[in-house]
């Protein structure tokens, strides 16, 4: 009886200890189908979920190419409101220009070295800023965007910043990103002007907004394509794509 009774607190305390570690695991896993992409190049931030490119953000980067830091990093801070410390403004103050939300980044030299405190991608007081080189590092967002962030991105998630011709979803096939080859319809965004004899990734986001060829060549057939769109939406149809078109191709 005693040896039967021994087995059962055996198998018991395994159990909850194999019970113990998959719960553990949980987070990791959830964490691992996550991650953030940013290209400075046309400072946009890719949020990736479940494999899957979920949404797509205009950002503002460092003023210089330095100031911004490279490579593979980690989320690991978040908070609400956050104090803006260095001219003592409470958080939630107007005049505060990290904004409604902070996700902090580890970087190696952060105070800390864990704290994410340094550098991160946080909310603006000045949003006319975005999709520009302004900040002194860190990656700014526009506060509704990156409330909709803070709310979606786990903490531990891997962030990738680079400077890229590449596309969001060659950069993720490239990182590993879970089903780094889907391209989400509409998801795509460009922030800079676009005219006639333009080449490059935007163009390719522009022609496939469009529904044209998108061979990233800015030439007849785009032009045409411009235009007819700009004089549907009420535009001056010069076939140049300026802030106003812009904002017509993306419903800002």
């Amino acid at each position: 009886m005693k040896m039967n009774s021994f087995i059962r607190k055996a198998v018991l305390v395994i159990g909850l200890l194999g019970l113990s570690l998959i719960l553990l695991a949980i987070p990791a896993q959830a964490a691992g189908n996550e991650a953030i992409i940013i290209n400075k190049s046309n400072n946009q931030l890719a949020f990736y979920e479940n494999g899957n490119l979920e949404r797509v953000f205009p950002v503002a980067t460092g003023k210089t190419k330095g100031l911004t830091p490279e490579g593979k990093f980690t989320l690991v801070n978040k908070v609400k409101n956050r104090p803006w410390y260095k001219k003592n403004i409470p958080g939630g103050d107007p005049r505060n220009p990290l904004g409604a939300r902070w996700l902090g980044i580890k970087v190696p030299g952060d105070w800390g070295h864990t704290s994410g405190n340094v550098y991160g991608m946080h909310g603006t007081n000045n949003p006319s800023s975005i999709g520009t080189f302004a900040s002194n590092g860190c990656i700014r967002m526009h506060n509704k965007d990156v409330i909709w962030l803070y709310d979606r991105a786990d903490k531990n998630i891997p962030v990738y910043i680079t400077t890229s011709s590449s596309s969001f979803p060659v950069l993720a096939k490239k990182y590993g990103v879970g089903k780094a080859q889907q391209v989400v319809a509409g998801q795509e965004i460009f922030t800079v002007n676009l005219s006639y004899g333009s080449r490059g990734e935007a163009v390719k986001i522009l022609q496939r907004k469009l529904h044209i060829n998108a061979d990233g060549v800015f030439g007849p057939k785009t032009q045409s394509a411009v235009k007819k769109f700009q004089k549907s939406k009420g535009l001056v149809s010069d076939g140049v794509v300026g802030p106003k078109t812009r904002a017509a191709l993306f419903g800002k």
